[in-house]
């Protein structure tokens, strides 16, 4: 019985629509109505400003953990119940009761399980996370690539648990990023205004704007 209360109110707390009460409460705008229409960070960002998208972030974060966190808060000595328990959090994000069962695409969300879990790996993981946006100026891509390396790093130091877990939340990751996906591979992928790929962009198209002014024929 607690441990069905508990998954239950882990999927609640995930199911909190973050991006939506801080949009509308301080911003008077909703996330889904522009941009991607997604009520996670990126969105919040690109639609709400940086103020707002951290504290979306961050809130998104805290879900997690606190979701993950149950299993100690009620006293359940096992603390493998701390992942377990954080995917009814992940499916709350995503599939919200609050949002007639939409959201977003929940990597903060999962990103917090692994703060409660273990937070040298939440280090590791937001290390990673930032590096290859850095390097690629692609949220989904660290998205995808982050879980992927987690999961490949849990097996390498026989953590069999969160190695499962990681693969999971990647291929329910990569199913929610698969538009993403699709416009990665036909180069019209939207990126973050900063990192290696978006300087080199730039310069391109620099080059490009700087040739053909100096190729016109008056």
């Amino acid at each position: 019985m607690k441990l069905s209360l508990i998954f239950i109110l882990a999927y609640l707390i995930g199911s909190f629509p973050s991006g939506v009460i801080i949009g509308r409460v301080f911003c008077h705008k909703d996330p889904r109505d522009a941009g991607s229409h997604n009520i996670g960070t990126t969105n919040s960002y690109r639609v709400l400003g940086p103020i707002a998208g951290t504290a979306v972030l961050f809130l998104d974060i805290l879900k997690g953990t606190l979701a993950a966190s149950l299993p100690i808060i009620f006293h359940i000595p096992n603390h493998s119940l701390v992942l377990v328990v954080g995917l009814a959090a992940v499916i709350g994000h995503a599939y919200s009761i609050f949002l007639r069962f939409t959201g977003g695409k929940a990597v903060a969300t999962s990103a917090g399980i692994l703060l409660a879990y273990n937070p040298l790996f939440f280090v590791i993981a937001s290390t990673i996370f930032i590096s290859v946006i850095l390097i690629t100026s692609m949220v989904s891509m660290a998205s995808i690539i982050g879980p992927l390396l987690i999961a490949i790093l849990s097996f390498y130091t026989h953590d069999w648990l969160l190695g499962t877990i990681a693969t999971l939340v990647l291929i329910f990751l990569t199913y929610r990023h698969r538009e993403n996906i699709g416009r990665i591979k036909n180069g019209t992928e939207n990126l973050v205004p900063f990192g290696l790929y978006y300087r080199y962009k730039q310069k391109n198209a620099n080059k490009g704007v700087f040739l053909c002014d100096h190729l016109k024929i008056d």
